[in-house]
């Protein structure tokens, strides 16, 4: 399967090089502020190096929200190669479509994620009830550039007959929905393909 096979490139690389760029500035924002005895909500985390990361830095325990179960054999590997089996739950879980199946945890994070709904007002909106302490998100700048990369992908994969597809919304947008849930959110870190907001209770 396709899923399963990114999957295995994912966990590769991940033990090769370690977190890439835009995930280890979300681990350093994240410990800065502190997560020893932390619970944390990773929402689309993939195979899971977030998580691990945190954990090994003091968070208490991590759940994982995926809509594929083509990370889980991978995802399983990785927290045994860790050693931080029975600290990590995966769960098959659309949070913005059933917000109630899951509970709230200190530290939410959704890296690379927003970009795939199309409803982020759904998924940030959900995210942010279940965050009691932190939130942080990464995201594509909205500028002419990303917006052209954005139409190419979405053309590839209607020509390819997919029904996936991506989005770069409005920074701002985003920035209101997760302060209308009673968040203080802020720009962190402005990069050329991703961005990071965190956002504090």
């Amino acid at each position: 399967m396709f899923g399963d096979r990114f999957a295995k490139r994912m966990a590769a690389r991940y033990r090769r090089r370690g977190l890439d760029k835009t995930a280890r500035r979300i681990v350093e924002l994240l410990t800065e502020r502190g997560v020893q005895g932390a619970t944390v909500l990773e929402i689309g985390g993939g195979v899971g190096e977030i998580q691990l990361e945190l954990l090994r830095r003091g968070a208490a325990s991590a759940t994982n929200l995926e809509l594929s179960p083509g990370y889980e054999t991978e995802a399983a590997a990785l927290i045994a190669e860790a050693g931080l089996t029975g600290r990590v739950s995966r769960r098959l879980v659309d949070i913005a479509a059933d917000p109630t199946a899951v509970g709230p945890a200190d530290i939410v994070v959704l890296h690379r994620v927003v970009c795939c709904f199309g409803d982020h007002e759904a998924l940030l909106g959900s995210a942010a009830d279940h965050a009691r302490r932190q939130l942080v998100f990464s995201h594509p700048p909205r500028n002419p550039v990303s917006r052209a990369v954005v139409a190419t992908q979405n053309l590839l994969l209607l020509l390819s007959r997919r029904e996936f597809r991506v989005f770069a919304h409005p920074p701002a947008a985003m920035l209101a929905v997760l302060a209308e849930h009673g968040l203080r959110p802020a720009v962190a870190h402005r990069g050329p393909v991703w961005q990071v907001a965190a956002a504090t209770r």
